[in-house]
């Protein structure tokens, strides 16, 4: 979604990613002296605490007020977080989540700044190449056996790009998939505001206010592969009757 900015908008969004680069620079040192030192046994604790801390400084230089609902009654067991992505915006959003002992799929071009490649190589975040069908399909399947032995959450867009037609893109079979072989539920993250306040592909954005809502989790126990379709199809209407559409 195209976004008008004033003139001090404009500035401030230019200050705010040089701030984001240089928080990156420090939490990729941060992260590679607490990995080293504790033989990667810190990573969960560092996936948890440090997020929130490199999120805060990026909304309140933008002058956006950050609202979590967090509607879950039960966290100690693993599941597939999803959200819909609109913008880059959704970027320090799902930061400032602060999640439990989560993994995030990645787009592999990402690897290609280098403190993003530190920082989610360390932690173990999972890297796909989304233009390639059955590399992406290949590298999930190889993350079943980490999730399940380390008890992690995976989180991941289903849209798959925030390059889409409409406030909601269809749904990819990625993490239905997923949560079916798994047997993981699946819990929605809805944003309200990321579009309507950022230029899409940067931290160019207006001021205003963003509201993250993390719905209670949908059992998939029942779920089978042949019905796959059917299972999309009903959470994406959660999430188009959540954006008004």
């Amino acid at each position: 979604m195209q976004t008008t900015l004033t003139s001090f908008e404009y500035v401030r969004s230019i200050i705010t990613m040089i701030v984001f680069m240089l928080i990156l620079l420090l939490v990729s040192v941060l992260v590679t002296i607490l990995v080293l030192l504790t033989f990667g046994k810190a990573t969960n604790w560092i996936v948890k605490t440090f997020p929130r801390y490199m999120g805060k400084p990026i909304f309140f230089l933008l002058g956006i007020d950050y609202h979590l609902n967090d509607l879950r009654k039960d966290t100690s067991k693993p599941v597939i977080f999803i959200f819909n992505h609109c913008s880059t915006l959704d970027i320090p959003a799902v930061l400032m989540l602060a999640l439990e002992r989560f993994r995030i799929v990645i787009k592999w071009e990402l690897q290609y700044i280098p403190f993003f490649f530190i920082i989610g190589r360390l932690t173990g975040q999972v890297f796909i190449k989304r233009s390639d069908k059955e590399h992406a399909i290949a590298t999930l399947q190889k993350t079943y056996d980490r999730l399940r032995k380390n008890n992690l959450n995976l989180i991941l867009a289903p849209e798959g790009s925030r390059k889409h037609e409409g406030k909601i893109g269809p749904f990819k079979k990625g993490a239905f998939r997923m949560a079916i072989d798994l047997g993981y539920p699946i819990v929605p993250i809805y944003f309200d505001g990321n579009d309507r306040l950022s230029m899409g592909g940067s931290l160019m954005a207006k001021q205003g206010e963003i509201t993250a809502t993390i719905h209670p989790q949908i059992d998939t126990s029942a779920w089978k592969v042949e019905t796959i379709e059917e299972h999309i199809e009903e959470v994406r209407n959660m999430y188009l009757d959540w954006a008004g559409v």
